[in-house]
């Protein structure tokens, strides 16, 4: 196997530690959420309840491109460049037509380090590959939902050629250029150690790095007690130990911006609040509006402080780092917010 195994490490390398650089000009990471439709249906995923019961996600279900369009121009005015555009949210990236054109978009305005696309993969041609090579993907990121056809089947209730699926993936990595490949699997997706041996060696060499993570529960309405391989000793999705968190440390160094523009301060799937609207405010705008900055300072108080939501919410509780924690910095920050 050529690829790096990473489990257990933030998938993105190194983190800087927050506390000693909030407040931040620029964020670090602005999620682009294209979609809120997606082709599978995981069984530890949201998109495994009915739509009715998932709360409010977004007025539209495909993002406009000149919406995104503005986004991007808007993100010039950050004085620094984002650390990673991440096109991802709350569907499959894929499914957008206009994707490809949106990364070609992006790297022409010079915005980010990195841009990134989440994806299950499931619709990646060589076609699209070349396309999303040639206009300037930093980074694929590929979630894995079995290591055969049958598996796909139960796990996230799809029928995929699974042959062909490596071998669209085994075309992007050798044709990738400077771009990496990700490849992760959650431990709910696969049976035993030799299922996770069989993964390593489908895939360890179609890729840079790769990484068996952990289903975690963060899905309000869905049974976890079968999904779950860790009730005895609960570690977050990169397999670090948990830990309670007294401050989500996300609202600081990132923001969503949903398909119908709005923009949320994190990755909850029930959002806190609404902090702004692209389509008639800057992103540069919203990251350093009044309003935001008393979410912030109400999170200072603590999660439970920042409104129900937040008070309920896991999703940082089973994806916090360590180098995230906001906890020494509260009254230094505090005075600034």
């Amino acid at each position: 196997m050529k690829a790096k195994n990473i489990r257990g490490q933030a998938p993105g390398g190194k983190r800087t530690l927050l506390a000693d650089v909030v407040p931040l000009a620029t964020p670090f990471v602005v999620q682009i959420f294209p979609v809120y439709a997606c082709n599978f249906k995981c069984c530890y995923c949201i998109f495994s309840i009915a739509k009715a019961k998932r709360g409010f996600i977004s007025d539209d279900t495909m993002m406009n491109f000149n919406l995104y369009k503005k986004c991007i121009d808007d993100m010039v005015s950050f004085p620094d460049k984002i650390k990673v555009l991440r096109f991802v949210g709350i569907g499959e990236p894929l499914l957008h037509k206009d994707i490809a054109a949106m990364i070609k978009y992006a790297a022409s305005k010079n915005v980010a380090n990195v841009l990134e696309i989440l994806t299950n993969a499931s619709l990646l041609t060589k076609e699209l590959s070349k396309n999303l090579i040639k206009n300037g993907l930093s980074r694929l990121v590929v979630s894995v939902q079995g290591t055969t056809k049958e598996k796909y089947k139960k796990v996230s209730g799809v029928d995929i050629d699974f042959n062909k699926y490596i071998e669209n993936l085994r075309y992007f990595f050798k044709n990738k250029g400077k771009a990496q490949v990700y490849i992760k699997i959650v431990d709910t997706a696969l049976e035993d150690k030799n299922d996770e041996q069989r993964f390593y060696d489908i895939f360890g060499d179609i890729c840079d790095a790769l990484s068996v993570e952990h289903t975690v529960p963060i899905h309000h309405g869905i049974d976890y007690g079968k999904l779950l391989k860790n009730n005895d000793l609960p570690v977050t999705q990169f397999g670090l130990p948990v830990s309670e968190v007294k401050i989500c440390p996300q609202p600081f160094f990132t923001m969503q911006i949903n398909p119908d523009g709005k923009v949320v301060p994190c990755y909850s799937f029930e959002y806190p609040e609404i902090i702004g609207d692209c389509n008639n405010q800057s992103a540069c705008e919203i990251w350093n509006s009044e309003h935001f900055r008393k979410f912030r300072r109400l999170m200072l108080e603590g999660v439970n402080a920042a409104g129900k939501v937040c008070s309920k919410c896991d999703i940082i509780k089973y994806r916090l780092f360590p180098e995230d924690v906001l906890d020494g910095a509260v009254e230094r920050l505090k005075k600034i917010y």
